[in-house]
C-alpha cells in the first residue's frame, strides 16, 4: 500500500507530551484528549501539528471518533518494528548509551506509516492503537513491553521526545487500572498527566497510586528527572443536583467524608513537597459533568467549534488548556494564569517593536497581577509587579498621571509592608507633594496619601508626627466628607492603631469603639471592615485586662468568620487564635482545648499533617490535655506526633522532642505575616497560649536589618542573623505583633536555605515557650505530664 508522505507545519521549539489517564471510566477519558486534541489543532489559523496516540490497546477507540474504519497499522505495530530493529543491533557492550542506542532505532524505523490525517481542516493525526485483523487481539495480549524496556530503557522516553520535535502537542490516550503500558505512558512519555477520575472512592485510590508512583519514580531515577505536571479532570459531575455535587467535592464533615478536592489537593502537597496547595479556583471551572457524549454515546470531538456556550464541555476543555498550554500549576488561580498568559504574551510583542501600543496594556495587566500577589500575601512577586507596573507608567504617563500615582502608592505600601521604611517613607513623601500640588490638599486622593505616610511614620517609631498627621487627617476628612463617611471612619481607624502601638491604650479603645459604631451603621455588623475593627478592639481589649468583654467580641467574630468563609478559612483560624488566647489568660482551659482542637482539624486538613502550623497546633493541645489532667489522651496525641516524627526522613536532630518534618516550600510565613497585621492593634499583649515575650525597639531595628537582608536574598548574612536572634524573639516580654515578625523573618531563613532541622527545632522552642506561657495563665501549675 502506497504511504503518502507527511508534511507538517515548522515548529519554532519542540512540543509536549500530553497523557491523558484514568482508572476507570476509558470513554470519559477518550472524549477529553479528543476533544482537547480538536481545539488545539485548530488555533493559530490551524497550523498546530497535533498527534494523538492510542496507547489503549486492550480496548481501542480513538480510530471510532474520527470514523477511520480502514485498517492499517498503528502503534502496536510500530513498537513490534523497534523490537525487531532492537534484536537487530543487539545489544552491544554494556557500557553503550541507551539514549545512543534509542535513538539510532527510532531513526531506523519510518514513523509516518503508522500515523494517519484523520481532519483535513486542520493538522490533526491519529497513531491507532493497531491493524484490527484477526491476529490483533492475541498480538496485543502477547505483547510484552516490559521487556521492550529491559531491552532499551531509554526508547520510550526518547519516543516521545522524538515525536514532539515534530508535532506541537502528542496527546496520548492510556489505557485503565494498572499496568507496564500505563506505567510507559504515566511515568516514561509525559511531561503533562491529565489525570480523569470519577465519583468513587476507587477511582481517586486507583489514580492516586498512579500518580504517585509516575512521580517516585522520576525523582529515584537520574535518566527521569524531569518535571511532570498533573491535571486532575473531575468526570461525571451531576450538574443537576447541586447537593450531591457540592458533597463529592467538599466533602461531609458530619459523616466524616473526605471530598475529592481535599484528596487531590493532599496528593498534589505530598507529591510535589508544598506546604499549603488549593484547587478552588481550578475546580470552580474545571468539571466534566455527565451528559450524553461524557458516557460514549457519540463522537463530541468533531462538532467542538460549534459547542461553545458557557454549559459546553468545550468551554471546559479550552479553560484546561488555559492552564496546561501555559505549563501552569493547578494551584495557581485561573485569573493568575491568564494574566501571567497575557503579560508574557504583551512582553513578546513589545521585543517584536510594538512597545508604546501595547506597554500601557502590560502596566495595567501588571498592577492587576500586583494586587492578586499582594491578596495571596505573596508580597515579594506582588513588588516585583507593581515596581515593573510604575516604571512603564512613569515612561509612558508620566509622575503626574493618576494612574501612576495609584502605582507609587500602592509601591510604597508593600516596601512598608516588607520593612524597608526608608523607601516607602520618600515615597510617599513625594506623593503626598504632588497629589497636594495638582489636586489639592483636601482631595481624596491626598488624604489617602497622607494617611499610608502616617501609617509608615508609626511603624517607624515617629508617634509624635504621625498622631499630628492623624489628627490633619481627621479633621479634614470630617470637614470635607461628613462624621458618618466610610473615609473618616478609616482615617479614625489609623489613629487607633497609631495609638495602640504607642501604647496609649485607654484612647486607642475610645476611638476604636467609635470606628465600630459607625461601620456596623453604615457597613453591617459582619461586614468584612467591622469584624476586623471588632478584633483589633478585642485584642485591645485583652491587653487592658478586660478579658470578659474581650471574649465576648471575639467570639462574635469566630461564629462570623466560620458562617461566611468557613471553619477552615484563615480568617476564621486566626479569630480562633485570638479567643484560644483570651480563654487562656482567662484560665479557661476547656475554652483553651476546644479552640485548640479545632484549630489542629482545619490546619490537618488544610495544610497537612506534617506541616509545622499542624505540629504546632497539636503539640499546644497537647500540652493543654495535660494541662487538664485528660493524661490518656495527650499520650495518644503525643505519640501520634512522634510516630509522625519517624516517618520524615532527615528528622533526627535532638532539639525536637515531639515533631518535625520538611520544611514547606511556601505559605507558613505568609499566614503569620497575615496573622499579625489581623492583630495590628496590640502593640504588647498579655502573656497567653499564643505569646511570649518583650524585648524592644533593639530588636526591631533588628528584625527590620534582617528583613532587608531576606529582601537582598543575602543569605549567609541574614542566617547569621536569624540564629542571633532564636532566643530574643521567644522572650516573654516580646510584644506579640514583634514576635510573631520576628518568628515568620527567622523561620523564612531556614526555608529558604533549606534547613528542616533548623526550622523545626525553632518551632519546638516556640511551642515550649507556649506551653511556659500556658502553665503561668493557669496559675503557675506544672505540666502534669511532667
Amino acid at each position: 500500500m502506497e504511504i503518502k508522505r507527511i508534511t507538517l507545519p515548522p515548529l519554532a521549539s519542540a512540543g509536549e507530551v500530553t497523557t491523558f489517564y484514568s482508572f476507570e471510566s476509558g470513554a470519559a477519558r477518550s472524549m477529553a484528549l479528543s476533544s482537547m486534541a480538536v481545539l488545539l489543532s485548530g488555533r493559530q489559523n490551524a497550523t498546530v501539528p497535533v498527534l494523538m496516540i492510542d496507547f489503549d490497546t486492550a480496548a481501542p477507540g480513538l480510530h471510532h471518533t474520527f470514523g477511520r474504519s480502514v485498517e492499517r497499522p498503528g502503534l502496536l505495530e510500530y513498537f513490534q518494528a523497534c523490537r525487531d530493529h532492537l534484536r537487530l543491533l543487539g545489544r552491544g557492550p554494556a557500557a553503550r548509551d541507551d539514549a545512543a542506542l534509542a535513538r539510532q532505532v527510532l531513526e531506523a524505523v519510518d514513523w509516518e506509516p503508522f500515523v494517519e490525517r484523520v481532519d483535513h481542516s486542520r493538522p490533526l493525526y491519529l497513531m491507532r492503537a493497531g491493524c484490527f485483523d484477526d491476529s490483533y487481539g492475541e498480538r496485543a495480549d502477547q505483547f510484552d513491553w516490559d521487556g521492550l524496556f529491559d531491552a532499551c530503557p531509554a526508547l520510550f522516553r526518547c519516543f516521545g521526545e522524538f515525536m514532539a520535535q515534530r508535532f506541537a502537542h502528542v496527546l496520548v490516550d492510556a489505557r485503565s487500572g494498572r499496568s507496564a503500558a500505563v506505567s510507559i505512558c504515566t511515568t516514561l512519555l509525559a511531561r503533562r498527566l491529565v489525570a480523569v477520575f470519577t465519583p468513587d472512592q476507587r477511582s481517586l485510590d486507583g489514580l492516586s497510586g498512579v500518580v504517585t508512583r509516575a512521580i517516585e519514580y522520576r525523582c529515584s531515577h537520574e535518566d527521569e528527572q524531569r518535571p511532570l505536571l498533573v491535571y486532575p479532570l473531575p468526570a461525571a459531575i451531576d450538574s443537576a443536583d447541586v447537593q450531591r455535587r457540592l458533597q463529592w467535592r467538599r466533602g461531609d464533615q458530619q459523616r466524616a467524608l473526605a471530598g475529592y478536592q481535599s484528596v487531590i489537593e493532599q496528593l498534589l502537597r505530598q507529591c510535589y513537597g508544598l506546604a499549603r496547595v488549593s484547587l478552588d479556583s481550578y475546580f470552580d471551572e474545571i468539571q466534566l459533568q455527565q451528559i450524553h457524549a461524557v458516557a460514549g454515546a457519540e463522537p463530541l470531538a468533531c462538532a467542538a467549534d460549534r459547542d461553545g456556550d458557557r454549559f459546553s464541555l468545550e468551554r471546559t476543555f479550552a479553560t484546561l488548556l488555559d492552564w496546561m498550554t501555559g505549563n501552569y500549576f493547578p494551584w495557581q488561580s485561573h485569573a493568575e494564569v491568564r494574566l501571567c498568559a497575557a503579560i508574557g504574551a504583551a512582553r513578546e510583542r513589545v521585543g517584536r517593536g510594538a512597545a508604546t501600543a501595547l506597554s500601557l496594556p502590560l502596566a495595567l495587566d501588571l498592577h492587576q497581577l500586583g494586587l492578586l500577589y499582594r491578596d495571596l500575601g505573596r508580597v515579594d512577586e506582588a513588588l516585583a509587579c507593581f515596581e515593573e507596573c510604575t516604571s512603564l507608567r512613569q515612561r509612558l504617563l508620566g509622575d503626574e498621571h493618576a494612574d501612576t500615582r495609584a502605582s507609587r502608592a500602592l509601591l510604597a505600601v508593600l516596601l512598608r509592608q516588607q520593612g524597608r521604611l526608608a523607601e516607602a517613607r520618600l515615597l510617599q513623601e513625594l506623593l503626598v507633594d504632588d497629589c497636594a500640588r495638582l489636586l489639592g490638599t483636601d482631595h481624596p486622593d491626598t488624604l489617602a496619601a497622607r494617611a499610608a505616610l502616617a501609617a509608615t511614620l508609626a511603624q517607624a517609631g515617629e508617634f509624635a508626627r504621625a498622631l499630628a498627621l492623624h489628627e490633619q487627617l481627621i479633621e479634614a476628612s470630617e470637614r470635607v466628607l461628613g462624621c458618618g463617611h466610610v473615609h473618616t471612619l478609616d482615617r479614625l481607624a489609623g489613629q487607633a492603631q497609631t495609638l495602640a502601638r504607642h501604647g496609649e491604650f485607654s484612647r486607642a479603645r475610645m476611638v476604636y469603639e467609635r470606628v465600630l459604631e459607625g461601620r456596623e451603621r453604615l457597613l453591617g455588623g459582619e461586614h468584612e471592615d467591622s469584624l476586623r475593627c471588632v478584633q483589633q478592639l478585642a485584642a485591645l481589649l485583652l491587653e487592658l485586662g478586660d478579658l470578659a468583654n474581650a471574649r465576648k467580641l471575639q467570639e462574635s467574630v469566630a461564629a462570623a468568620r466560620e458562617r461566611h468563609a468557613g471553619p477552615d478559612h484563615p480568617s476564621t483560624m486566626q479569630a480562633r487564635e485570638l479567643l484560644a488566647e483570651i480563654m487562656a489568660a482567662q484560665s479557661d482551659l476547656g475554652g483553651v482545648r476546644g479552640m485548640l482542637e479545632l484549630l489542629a482539624k482545619s490546619r490537618e486538613r488544610c495544610l497537612g499533617a506534617d506541616h509545622p502550623d499542624t505540629i504546632t497546633s497539636q503539640t499546644r493541645l497537647a500540652s493543654t490535655l495535660s494541662e487538664q489532667g485528660d493524661l490518656d489522651a495527650a499520650r495518644r496525641l503525643q505519640q501520634k506526633l512522634v510516630n509522625l516524627r519517624e516517618q520524615v526522613p532527615g528528622t533526627d536532630d535532638g532539639h525536637s522532642q515531639d515533631s518535625k518534618m520538611p520544611p514547606a516550600r511556601q505559605g507558613h510565613g505568609v499566614e503569620a505575616r497575615r496573622l499579625a497585621e489581623s492583630a495590628q492593634p496590640a502593640a504588647v499583649r498579655r502573656s497567653g497560649i499564643l505569646d511570649a515575650a518583650d524585648t524592644g525597639d533593639s530588636l526591631a531595628h533588628k528584625l527590620a536589618q534582617l528583613q532587608e537582608l531576606n529582601d537582598q536574598r543575602c543569605e549567609r548574612e541574614a542566617r547569621a542573623l536569624a540564629d542571633s536572634l532564636r532566643k530574643s524573639v521567644l522572650r516573654r516580654n516580646v510584644p506579640p505583633l514583634l514576635r510573631l515578625r520576628g518568628v515568620a523573618l527567622i523561620k523564612q531563613v531556614y526555608q529558604r536555605s533549606n534547613d528542616k532541622d533548623a526550622l523545626l527545632a525553632f518551632a519546638q522552642d516556640e511551642v515550649s515557650a507556649l506551653q511556659q506561657a500556658l502553665t503561668d495563665a493557669v496559675g503557675g501549675r506544672p505540666v502534669s505530664a511532667q
